[in-house]
């Protein structure tokens, strides 16, 4: 059975804060716990519309607030960073919850004045060392430097032993074959680029090698843009605010407040408003949304094309009562069962 999964991104509707934002993504988080849920992941974002600014500090919090669902970053954007802090980081987070957390890793740039201010040196050019900083982070992490390597004798808190499970992310398909040859987990962004999820994942898949950093065999996660609802129609409406970001981002180069459904209607053209929820011709869309029969059969066509494991679930909207609604709804399409450990218990 298919694991499902959130991805948070802790999104700041207009008319509320960034504290509101975390206490709805710690709201989620229980929620969806309590619905069998296998992991949160905390995006890391630089921008003044998201509360995820440092995923590493909400997952400490939050994993002291649940007790199962594992907690990870979606992404740790590591060309910002040293893979020794990054490193650091996650072996102190095993500290606080061992065994539960998730190293996602990733590249991204905010845009060209945030990616220099978050740069340590600005005297030299942009340089794309991801693959080996991957491999640097992993190798702090299990101690596997070569036996001349001046970083082998660096030790990171010898006396934790339990590690984070290490994932790549990508949108492009480009990392896919460094997660398989490292063997590792590796996840790919669909709500970003549908259409290069197929071969991306299918690459990962064959050319998985397992090693001693991941599980034995390839762990195939696709993250999807899903809204589900009572009805197919109602469900498409609740994509409207998402698709209002996107095609403002567009046109004005950075992302906007997220606003109403209504207010969403006014921003979006009739063909925007209309854009296909669901896989039409065999392409696949950036939102799917619909009933949970509607959300099931999507989602189903999608991991029999690219042999997912997981399904991680992405979602924006103001309106977080019916985003959490969503994710039940979805869940219960795809069999996940209630975590008996954590699901309230009903008045008699």
């Amino acid at each position: 059975m298919v694991k499902l999964s959130i991805l948070e991104q802790a999104s700041i509707p207009r008319g509320t804060t960034a504290f509101d934002a975390f206490d709805e993504a710690l709201a989620t988080t229980k929620h969806a716990e309590e619905h069998g849920f296998h992991r949160m992941w905390f995006a890391e974002h630089h921008l003044p519309t998201v509360a995820s600014h440092a995923p590493e500090i909400l997952m400490g919090v939050v994993a002291r607030e649940t007790q199962r669902i594992r907690i990870g970053s979606g992404a740790i954007l590591l060309n910002h960073y040293s893979p020794l802090k990054v490193a650091e980081l996650f072996l102190q987070l095993e500290v606080v919850a061992p065994g539960r957390f998730d190293l996602g890793l990733g590249r991204a740039t905010t845009g060209p004045l945030a990616d220099m201010a978050l740069r340590r040196d600005r005297d030299t050019g942009h340089l794309d060392d991801f693959d080996q900083q991957v491999q640097e982070v992993l190798a702090f992490l299990h101690r596997t430097f070569p036996g001349d390597h001046p970083f082998r004798q660096i030790q990171l808190m010898p006396s934790v032993t339990a590690r984070p499970d290490p994932w790549i992310l990508g949108s492009s398909g480009s990392s896919a074959g460094l997660a398989a040859g490292l063997g590792i987990g590796y996840a790919f962004a669909g709500f970003l680029n549908p259409g290069g999820a197929v071969p991306a994942l299918q690459a990962y898949r064959k050319a998985f090698t397992p090693t001693h950093y991941g599980a034995e065999t390839p762990q195939v996660m696709l993250s999807v843009s899903v809204f589900a609802a009572d009805t197919d129609e109602e469900a498409h409406r609740m994509t409207w605010p998402m698709r209002a970001v996107f095609a403002y981002a567009g046109r004005a180069g950075r992302v906007p407040e997220i606003v109403s459904v209504d207010e969403a209607s006014r921003m979006l053209t009739t063909a925007q408003r209309d854009e296909p929820s669901r896989i039409v011709n065999g392409r696949w869309p950036r939102q799917v949304a619909g009933s949970p029969e509607t959300v099931r059969d999507q989602l189903l066509q999608m991991i029999e094309q690219t042999g997912a494991t997981e399904i991680m679930l992405q979602s924006i909207s103001p309106d977080q009562e019916a985003r959490r609604y969503s994710h039940a709804l979805v869940a219960e399409a795809l069999g996940i069962k209630p975590d008996v450990q954590t699901a309230p218990v009903s008045a008699a």
